[in-house]
């Protein structure tokens, strides 16, 4: 085969491999009624993403110190009031990500 073949089927493959285990939950469980415990569990999980991705970001290693770094601190504020508020995880991206642009746009 040749190499742009290889490098179609290289990422056929990757973008399978991406879509299916973001797809496949949500097909198994659109028959099944989730009980009301776990549908209030899953209205938080857009702030632990949030978390897990902003608060490794926030924090800096400097030396033998640990800082916050300004920017995503200040992004963190308006992005975290949204993903509490609304629990709505593409609406929590979008503001992170124009956050951090307007942050950017202004200070840098």
């Amino acid at each position: 085969m040749t190499t742009t073949v290889n490098m179609l089927l290289l990422l056929a493959g990757c973008a399978l491999v991406t879509w299916l285990p973001r797809i496949l939950p949500f097909l198994f469980v659109k028959s099944v009624e989730l009980p009301d415990v776990v549908l209030r569990w899953l209205k938080y999980i857009p702030i632990c993403i949030l978390s897990a991705l902003v608060f490794e970001g926030m924090f800096e290693e400097k030396g033998k110190l640990v800082v916050i770094d300004g920017y995503h601190f200040f992004a963190a504020i308006p992005t975290l009031l949204v993903a509490v508020w609304t629990k709505s995880l593409s609406k929590t991206v979008i503001v992170g990500v124009a956050s951090m642009a307007l942050l950017r746009l202004f200070f840098e």
